[in-house]
């Protein structure tokens, strides 16, 4: 009874070791100075092809790849996609709740209309939803960071 008792105990210190440990993906983050994800949003021409690094909790992750998180803003109802190449990163499912630190340069394009249906039908597939065509309305403006490295906790 006691060396199970042991066993137990050492497994859970273990674990608690490892809850704390950051994990790393990708490249080294270079950046000190912390962009909030708001003014990014806020300003996006002003970020188009800049590095920049943010933080925030990690709301979403792409189920089927692991190629992007969503990260929360630093303002409610606010998040930015962080995408990675495919195949070079892939995020684990769990990583949804933590907190992240992102490095990458900002990307700010005009989708179509038939260029926003795409990746709509390819997002819903990707999350397990549906989209529904009709919701497209017009030329869009897609802010997202092209992601290079990031610690999760």
């Amino acid at each position: 009874m006691r060396k199970i008792y042991a066993v137990l105990v050492s497994v859970l210190i273990v674990s608690l070791a490892l809850a704390g440990n950051p994990k790393k993906y990708g490249k080294e983050i270079t950046k000190k100075e912390v962009t909030k994800i708001s003014d990014i949003l806020a300003n996006p021409e002003e970020f188009d092809g800049k590095r920049v690094l943010v933080e925030g909790a990690v709301v979403d992750v792409c189920a089927m790849r692991g190629c992007w998180i969503k990260l929360a803003s630093d303002k409610e109802f606010e998040t930015i996609r962080f995408k990675v190449e495919d195949g070079v990163i892939i995020f684990p499912m769990d990583a949804k709740g933590k907190d992240a630190r992102a490095e990458g340069v900002v990307s700010v394009r005009t989708q179509t209309v038939d260029q926003q249906i795409k990746q709509g039908e390819e997002h819903a597939k990707e999350e397990g939803k549906t989209f529904d065509p009709s919701t497209v309305k017009g030329p869009k403006t897609i802010i997202q960071i092209n992601g290079e490295g990031a610690v999760i906790e």
